[in-house]
């Protein structure tokens, strides 16, 4: 079924807006703007935003337990206390030239999963590590191309990952932070995109984040499409549920190298009632 049941959340020109996040803690929504170095909220009870920009690209943020934000960063971990204006420190720096931040997310034992890679691209260039909450990093893949969406199953017992170039989510079972038995979860059909973000609903369905592609879809547990989001712009990066009952879907795009780009291209859209999403842990640092 293709639906477009969308609003226009924020009006954005993003260069690469991307990573929205629930933070239930404020009532709010994150959101980054990865080439404009840009960490945005936004209260939809309000309609207040503010943004932040960052001395550098920034792939992800993320609410900590005990407030404050994680940043998934070009040069490595960084956190910021308080509110999204307090001071910033390093958690874990370790700058590798050629290569940046981006998706990140945080297991159900409250460690932080950040990809990177290559600005090139460059297959084998990027990498998905644990993080713990005392700046321990443990490499989990080293031959990524584009480190993308990745999220856990309700029960926690698995986990979906998407390396972008390869046009496949795939699933890994996951127990006491590894993973194994990597497998093919859904496999995005010619002319449908690049799979970028992801989330996974209270359900077990999997939503997908179409780079190119203009459009979310919805993957069952067994990895069947059941619902395609049409979307005005063709370069949508991520998506996650929001608002009361965390029944709202927010999803951010780009706008990057597009020669005549949509007028909402770089904006962030909701689909109210989309379904029912899961509450997400904080980052245990």
């Amino acid at each position: 079924m293709t639906t477009k049941p969308y609003e226009v959340a924020v009006r954005a020109e993003a260069e690469l807006g991307e990573g929205p996040t629930w933070d239930a803690a404020t009532g709010r929504l994150l959101w980054i703007d990865i080439l404009g170095s840009r960490v945005h909220t936004y209260d939809p009870a309000t309609g207040r935003r503010t943004v932040r920009r960052t001395e550098q690209h920034v792939g992800a943020v993320k609410p900590r337990a005990g407030g404050g934000l994680v940043l998934n960063l070009r040069d490595g971990i960084g956190l910021v206390d308080g509110d999204s204006d307090g001071g910033f420190r390093w958690l874990h720096h370790e700058p590798v030239p050629g290569r940046r931040a981006n998706d990140a997310a945080v297991a159900p034992d409250g460690t932080l999963w950040a990809g990177t890679m290559r600005y090139d691209e460059a297959p084998g260039g990027g990498t998905l590590s644990r993080v713990g909450g005392d700046g321990t990093v443990d490499v989990v893949l080293d031959d990524v191309a584009v480190s993308n969406g990745t999220g856990w199953s309700p029960d926690g017992r698995l986990l979906y990952y998407i390396d972008s170039p390869t046009r496949r989510v795939d699933v890994f079972d996951y127990e006491d932070g590894r993973v194994s038995g990597r497998r093919t979860f859904a496999e995005i059909e010619d002319g449908a995109g690049f799979p970028d973000g992801l989330t996974v609903d209270a359900d077990g369905c999997v939503w997908v984040a179409l780079w190119q592609g203009s459009a979310v879809q919805r993957y069952t547990p067994d990895g069947e499409l059941d619902r395609v989001i049409e979307l005005p712009v063709p370069l949508v990066t991520a998506c996650a549920f929001g608002g009361a009952g965390l029944s709202d879907l927010y999803i951010t795009t780009a706008r990057v190298g597009l020669t005549e780009p949509p007028a909402l291209a770089g904006s962030v859209f909701v689909v109210p009632g989309a379904g029912k999403g899961m509450a997400q842990p904080a980052f245990a640092g």
